[in-house]
């Protein structure tokens, strides 16, 4: 830390992606080292939650590795953690220290009533039943009708699939071809947490969707780069307000359902 930080609040900002190792032990290490320098208040901000996929033991010698992150996080002595859309709200009691939640939501609906001019003859879909409450959510807040990849009629409307974690987009590419042959007229995808590993950009180009839409909480100028179908939603704006309202010990429940302006 390149000046004294006693006495001071702070705000730690790191996603866990990319090298994932090194960018979980970044955070940790400022951490420390900002409560060795007597930091009064420390929150380590992580738009991207790392291993939030590993939430569950559904083998004997699994580990449950986004506990683990958790624990360490809390050894190394945060006061507040701040994340967003994590994989799933159970991982929240990982932690023995105080988490804001926030969401991608409000973001994704600006999103769709600034871009998709249909919304009324829309329908939001998952691609499987793991995202049913999420997809729930958008289309009670839109007042459509919500789909899962399962037989629902979705002839003639616009559908928008969403989802919150992708990584080769194997899954969401296959769920666009379903859609197409179910008689949609055009596909959006939305996603918040965009992996993109692998054949994932071949996925896309190849893809029946009118937009990839993702968020910012992982960098995205290099999958930008002559990749026309990729569209980026800002939420940095959603972040600061959760470090205002935090730092002057106010409620961000207002983030829940809106975008600061």
């Amino acid at each position: 830390i390149g000046k004294s930080v006693c006495g001071k609040d702070v705000y730690i900002i790191q996603s866990g992606c990319g090298e994932i190792n090194d960018n979980l032990m970044a955070p940790l290490i400022m951490t420390n080292s900002c409560k060795t320098d007597s930091a009064s208040q420390l929150t380590t901000v992580i738009p991207c939650f790392p291993y939030a996929q590993q939430d569950k033991k559904d083998k004997s010698q699994v580990t449950i590795s986004a506990k683990l992150a958790a624990n360490v996080l809390s050894v190394a002595d945060a006061d507040h953690i701040i994340a967003m859309d994590l994989h799933v709200s159970q991982i929240q009691v990982f932690f023995d220290n105080p988490v804001d939640y926030l969401y991608a939501e409000p973001g994704v609906l600006k999103w769709i009533r600034e871009n998709i001019s249909e919304q009324k003859n829309c329908t939001i879909v998952s691609s499987d039943a793991g995202g049913a409450k999420r997809v729930t959510s958008i289309a009670d807040s839109m007042n459509v009708d919500f789909a899962l990849i399962h037989n629902e009629n979705v002839k003639d409307l616009v559908a928008i699939l969403v989802d919150d974690m992708v990584d080769t987009c194997g899954t969401i590419c296959h769920a666009a071809d379903k859609l197409l042959s179910a008689g949609v007229t055009r596909a959006y995808a939305i996603l918040t947490h965009r992996i993109f590993s692998g054949p994932a950009i071949s996925h896309i180009n190849n893809a029946y969707f009118q937009a990839v839409v993702v968020t910012n909480n992982i960098p995205q100028e290099d999958k930008m780069k002559h990749r026309s179908k990729i569209q980026v939603i800002n939420i940095s704006m959603i972040l600061a307000e959760a470090i205002r309202k935090i730092h002057n010990e106010e409620s961000v429940s207002y983030l829940f359902s809106h975008v600061p302006l």
